[in-house]
């Protein structure tokens, strides 16, 4: 199965085309800028900076006729591919960084971790199973952080620095 986004430098999906098909850490190598994307099979994160920094946005199949709609101010600079995942999901997360304080163990969305866990924060976490979204407010909004199955000691290190993790959510999208 082959996963497509073609990125476009105009809006409108005018100007030059690129495809890409795998994880792409510099747009700039194939187009001066990105304003426009159509996602035509598979799941994508879009970064606003190189190599995998900045704010990122989650992309499904679809046509995102202007950057601006999906969030991004300036342009699309790198992008990855969301591996499809059939399975379990499981992740524990901890409430300070080096998997110290609480910890509690999900295995399905979360819309609130104040809520369901009575914890201010996660400065850590452990993806054991699938791919997930965490979210800086509740209810899965504001800034977003994806993550794939490993250790992650210090969620601020992944660029968001002062970022409260509020929510997360399984990426379980038929890619």
């Amino acid at each position: 199965v082959h996963f497509t986004i073609i990125f476009y430098e105009d809006r409108n999906f005018q100007g030059r085309s690129y495809e890409c098909m795998s994880d792409c850490p510099n747009m700039s190598s194939y187009l001066s800028r990105c304003h426009s994307c159509r996602v035509e099979s598979g799941c994508f994160v879009v970064y606003d900076r190189p190599n995998y920094m900045g704010n990122q946005y989650f992309m499904r199949r679809g046509e995102y006729a202007d950057h601006t709609s999906f969030g991004i101010s300036g342009s699309v600079q790198s992008c990855r591919l969301v591996p499809q995942h059939r399975g379990s999901y499981r992740m524990k997360i901890f409430e300070r960084e080096n998997f110290q304080g609480q910890s509690h163990e999900l295995v399905d969305d979360c819309d609130s971790i104040v809520d369901r866990y009575q914890i201010s924060d996660c400065q850590s976490c452990h993806i054991i199973d699938g791919h997930w979204l965490m979210f800086e407010q509740p209810h899965h909004r504001g800034r977003m952080l994806y993550l794939s199955p490993g250790e992650y000691r210090s969620i601020k290190d992944l660029g968001y620095r002062g970022m409260r993790i509020s929510s997360v959510r399984r990426i379980v999208d038929s890619c």
